[in-house]
Parts: C-alpha cells; structure tokens; sequence
C-alpha cells in the first residue's frame, strides 16, 4: 500500500499569465480606488482649493522673476520626461537580469514600471481635473492635472528600481538601502517642486503622484512576493550555491609485499 503526501512545494507552478495577474490585480485595485475617491471629493475640498490657488501664485511669482531658474527648472522638466525615467529604467532591468542572473525580478519590474505609466494616464482621463491657470503663463503642458505624470512616474520608476535592486542593496549594507531610498525620495520631491514652480500642477496633484506611483508599485510587489513564495525566487548569482565538485581520488599507496 502506497500513500501521496501533498504540499505546497510540490504544487504546480503559476503560469507566466496567472503569475502575470496576480502581480497586476493589486496594482489596478489601488489606482481603481484612488480614481474613485479622488472622482468623488474633486471640486468639493473649498480649503484644499484655495490652498492649491495660493501656493501656485506665490510659486509662479518666484519663477517669473528668476529667468534663471525659469530655465533650469524646463530643464529638468525635459530630463525627466517619462520616456526618458522608463527608458533608463528598462536598461537597468536589462543589467540586473542578464549581469546578475534576476531575470523573474527585472520582468517583474520591467511590466510593474509600464502597467504603472498606464495607469497614471488613465487616471487623468477618469478625474479630468483641468491644470491651473496662471497669467501670465511660466510654461504650458497639454491634458489634464490629477495626479502629476511626472512625479507619479519618477515615484514609481524610482520604487521600482530601489526593490529591484534590493538583494543586491541588501549586500552592502544599511547604508547603500538608506542610499537609493533616499536618492528616490530626492528625485521625487525636486521633480515635484519643479512641477509646482512652473504652474503646470497644483500641490495636491504632486502630492497625490508621490503616494500614487509608490503605492502601485508596492501593491504589484506584494503579488509578486505571493508568487516566489511557491517556488525558488531569484538570487545574485553570486550568492547561489556553487555546484560541488568531488575530491580526486588519490591512488593508494602498494602494499608491503616483504
């Protein structure tokens, strides 16, 4: 008589589909969610209102009156462009996947970094809040205001890249972790200022970038921790355990025959 014993470890694995939505379905909650609250409470928040009108005016009155920092600030609008954040990205995925052996983790963050971008934009479409209106105008930008697309992006590029990077992070130290967390968080605030200087964004809208871009992110992170924890998740390959390699035999020394 023979008995099967089950267990988690010798369940099948996840299609790449099923693996695929369950890293997506999290995300897509919580931007379904923020799109509701924020559809619903739009126009209805009088202080947040008139808060964001005031900051931009005052904020907008600095930059006139500095060309130079009128300049610096397009360009930093330009540099981090979304093709450019995703693009720079993609080629870190690319490295980490082929150079240190994490190809599920750098596909992992390669889709999690375009569903967020998609996202973003459909999030636009749904509260269609119109952007600020300033005379005269510091600079102009087309479509909608809520959230920021490119706080949101820098945001979610920079989460992405930061858990990506988190094994290999994790390595070195406290230090290098505390180091890319908080080279994210600067690039995020300064991309976010920018966005505000230039009147292209309420205060509220970058806000809400800086905590939306994050957030689907860490949700798709989750799905994807869910998932390695049935099977052997990616390692660097310079901590996977090297195959071993049997001592040669030595011959043993003839017997004494006298």
């Amino acid at each position: 008589m023979t008995t099967t014993a089950t267990s988690g470890a010798s369940a099948a694995p996840l299609s790449p589909w099923r693996a695929a939505w369950r890293c997506a379905w999290p995300a897509v909650g919580v931007a379904a969610g923020t799109a509701a609250a924020a559809y619903l409470l739009r126009g209805r928040l009088d202080a947040l209102v008139r808060f964001d009108e005031t900051v931009i005016a005052a904020a907008t009155a600095v930059t006139r009156a500095d060309p130079g920092l009128r300049t610096a600030l397009l360009v930093w609008e330009h540099v981090f462009l979304e093709r450019y954040v995703y693009g720079a990205a993609t080629l870190l995925c690319l490295w980490v996947g082929r150079r240190h052996g994490m190809p599920r983790r750098a596909w992992w963050a390669f889709l999690t970094m375009m569903l967020a971008w998609n996202l973003h934009l459909d999030l636009k479409y749904v509260v269609r809040r119109l952007r600020p209106v300033v005379e005269p105008a510091v600079s102009h930008a087309p479509g909608f205001s809520f959230p920021s697309g490119h706080v949101a992006n820098v945001a979610a590029a920079g989460t992405a890249v930061v858990l990506l990077l988190w094994p290999l992070l994790r390595r070195r130290g406290h230090a290098a972790v505390a180091g890319a967390v908080g080279v994210a968080a600067v690039l995020t605030l300064a991309t976010a200022l920018d966005r505000v200087l230039l009147g292209v964004h309420f205060p509220s809208d970058t806000v809400a970038g800086a905590v939306i871009g994050p957030a689907i992110v860490l949700a798709s992170y989750a799905g994807y921790r869910s998932w390695v924890a049935s099977s052997t998740p990616d390692a660097p390959a310079t901590l996977r355990p090297q195959p071993h390699s049997p001592q040669p035999r030595l011959p043993h020394p003839p017997k004494d025959r006298t």
